[in-house]
């Protein structure tokens, strides 16, 4: 008798009903970050309502394109990983500056799709330095994604940003309750419930928030019924010169970004990223980013609050975040549908943040506790790393007196921490040590030989 192979549970197709519960748990996760991006960058332009909205279900239904990409994948495109894809708010400085100082959004697009198609061919390059991450530093990694993250959360819970009622007890009230719900039922639920538990804390909190006035529906019905994005809508391309520079640097803070995101996913799902894997991920990222500058939308990243909820619910298929990716896609052609999820009140969320986006810092952690801190640097290439991630995230202004091309790199603090935790570990454990320091035994926690680095190419787990 032949025996089938088991199917990896990143590769499971679960039934259709949790395929859609599962999904639409996800989109919700992911929903406000997503549309923040156009609404930031088209309000600073003062664009009209009607392309406002134009750009929001544009951007819907290329995050929706970007997932099914990312998840299901084609030849070398695609890391075949529970990956949500949205506008990355690296971007969002440089392209405000860009749309702002004359150029206009067929500027943004030009120096998009540049930036798209440099992403592409830089990929195999990226996937030669995996490297370069092992335990020490993807632990680390994780951890500042998770950090970072928080304060969203918290933004949210108060109301979010902008919002005239920022800060009022009645909404720390419904986060904090929603934030109990999703507890209560992860912890007391059955199985399956228990793993939407993200899911049904969002859809209690909103059948509360509605009776108490948290909830404004007038956009649902100003919204059309059909929405089709057309390519170069705002007329075609134009290439200037310092557009596409700043946009290439904000390419490579979103593939750094993207690495430790398709690590951590790696790390939660028992399915290790490898060079060649990581390579087909951001590979993906570019061709998404290429379709956004052509679709009138922005560049394209991992989102990291889905990684958390990835980690929080055990849920590992990849056809879960595939179905998220074909519900954007609908809520791209469909915008009085995209509507009805806007209305969400930022409080219900930020409840839910509060545990996705710890998650994820818990995540950091776990993978942290393989590492050895005895008689080595390992400690301080953590501290320092973590400390240079969240100086941005404390104080937002701290670079602001710095070249633009540097407020991008280190503005955003997971590509800051990243860059800090790759340079120390090459620092303290592969550089040869100083003779009798230390670190030159091979019990220090470096590579034995002083630098020799063949402790690199094991897997991570041996190389810790």
């Amino acid at each position: 008798m032949t025996t089938t192979a088991p199917v990896h549970p990143v590769d499971e197709v679960p039934p259709v009903r949790q395929l859609a519960a599962f999904g639409l748990q996800h989109v919700l996760a992911m929903y406000a970050g997503a549309v923040a991006v156009p609404l930031i960058v088209g309000s600073a332009m003062k664009l009209s309502p009607a392309d406002l909205a134009y750009l929001i279900t544009a951007d819907l239904l290329v995050c929706g394109i970007a997932t099914l990409i990312q998840c299901i994948g084609f030849w070398r495109f695609g890391v075949r990983l529970p990956i949500m894809q949205g506008c990355t708010f690296a971007a969002v400085s440089p392209m405000v500056l860009i749309g702002t100082t004359g150029g206009g959004l067929p500027a943004i697009y030009g120096s998009v799709i540049v930036a798209g198609l440099a992403i592409v061919l830089l990929a195999p390059v990226f996937g030669r330095l995996l490297r370069f991450f092992p335990p020490l530093v993807t632990g680390t990694v994780i951890l500042i994604i998770g950090l970072s993250l928080l304060p969203v959360a918290g933004n949210w819970a108060a109301g979010g940003v902008g919002s005239p009622e920022f800060g009022e007890p009645k909404n720390l009230a419904l986060a904090g309750f929603v934030l109990l719900v999703v507890l209560g039922v992860q912890r007391f639920a059955p199985g399956f419930l228990s793993r939407i538990a993200v899911l049904t804390g969002i859809v209690v909190g909103l059948a509360v928030a509605v009776p108490f006035g948290f909830t404004d529906f007038d956009g649902i019905g100003d919204a059309d019924w059909l929405g089709i994005s057309t390519p170069f809508h705002f007329g075609a391309p134009t290439f200037e010169f310092s557009a596409i520079v700043s946009m290439l640097v904000v390419a490579l803070v979103t593939m750094t970004e993207t690495t430790g995101d398709l690590i951590a996913v790696g790390e939660m799902t028992d399915r290790k990223v490898e060079p060649r894997s990581l390579a087909d991920g951001l590979r993906a990222d570019g061709l998404s980013t290429v379709l956004g500058g052509v679709f009138n939308t922005f560049p394209y990243t991992a989102y990291a609050q889905n990684v958390g909820l990835v980690g929080m619910t055990r849920v590992r298929s990849r056809w879960v975040v595939a179905t998220a990716g074909g519900i954007l896609v609908l809520l791209g052609l469909l915008p009085k549908l995209g509507a009805i999820v806007a209305a969400i009140p930022a409080p219900v969320l930020g409840g839910a943040g509060l545990v996705m986006f710890g998650t994820v810092a818990a995540s950091g952690l776990r993978t942290l506790a393989q590492v050895d801190f005895k008689g080595n640097n390992n400690l301080t290439v953590v501290a320092v790393s973590v400390a240079m991630g969240m100086l941005p995230v404390g104080v937002p202004t701290i670079y602001e007196k710095f070249p633009d091309w540097f407020q991008t790199v280190m503005n955003s603090g997971i590509s800051a921490g990243c860059l800090t935790a790759i340079v120390l570990n090459l620092l303290f454990n592969h550089l040869p040590a100083k003779a009798g320091s230390a670190e030159a035994g091979p019990e220090a926690g470096g590579l034995a030989g002083g630098g020799v680095e063949e402790g690199v190419d094991k897997s991570r787990e041996e190389a810790v």
